[in-house]
């Protein structure tokens, strides 16, 4: 049986996680399985970058591993992983954001000149809808990846990872109410540069 798809009881995943608390590495990889796909959807997500998400990741699991013993079992291990992996996504972003902006004036102009030609090749069809199918899809993320990465991680955990704000609260480590002015500025933020961009 693949361990990937594997659905533990709450009781063996308990179980899971003592063993990996006491050492057990094997136990550790077993538990790092089971929740890679939802905590790399939940990194990419926030990060909009599968490399850099996979590198996130990895950083995530070794806070995990470093931390495993401070894990008391009151909540769901995925309650109390999801925050270290939406902190260490922030953490990336506004790592992301200090080199680029040392850098800014120098990628200005190269972009231009190499951004272009990494497109894949268009598929079958109508190429002026897939052309401005493809602009679209490129102006909202465009305009996602510019908001402040706290208003950005709101905006995911609700939108694309489904989260209630309670989840959301929690997994970022804020209240309630902070959520719901964070998604409110988010979503009136990305309007507004939606609708300013041509």
């Amino acid at each position: 049986m693949d361990d990937v798809a594997e659905i533990l009881s709450p009781e063996a995943e308990r179980a899971l996680v003592l063993q990996a608390q006491s050492g057990n590495e094997d136990a550790f990889g077993r538990l790092m399985r089971l929740h890679y796909e939802p905590v790399f959807r939940l990194v990419v997500s926030v990060v909009h970058d599968e490399h850099s998400a996979r590198d996130v990741c990895q950083e995530v699991w070794l806070t995990v591993w470093k931390n495993l013993k401070t894990f008391r079992g009151d909540a769901k291990f995925s309650t109390w992983l999801h925050p270290i992996a939406v902190r260490r996504s922030i953490d990336h972003l506004r790592s992301r954001q200090r080199w680029l902006g040392r850098f800014l004036p120098f990628l200005a102009a190269s972009d231009e000149d190499h951004g272009r030609g990494i497109a894949e090749p268009a598929a079958p069809g109508n190429p002026r809808q897939e052309l401005e199918e493809r602009e679209g899809v490129g102006r909202i993320e465009r305009a996602i990846a510019s908001l402040p990465p706290k208003h950005r991680a709101v905006l995911a955990l609700r939108e694309i990872n489904g989260l209630s704000y309670d989840e959301i609260a929690t997994a970022v480590g804020i209240r309630r109410g902070t959520v719901m002015s964070r998604l409110f500025h988010a979503r009136r933020l990305l309007a507004q540069k939606l609708g300013d961009s041509p």
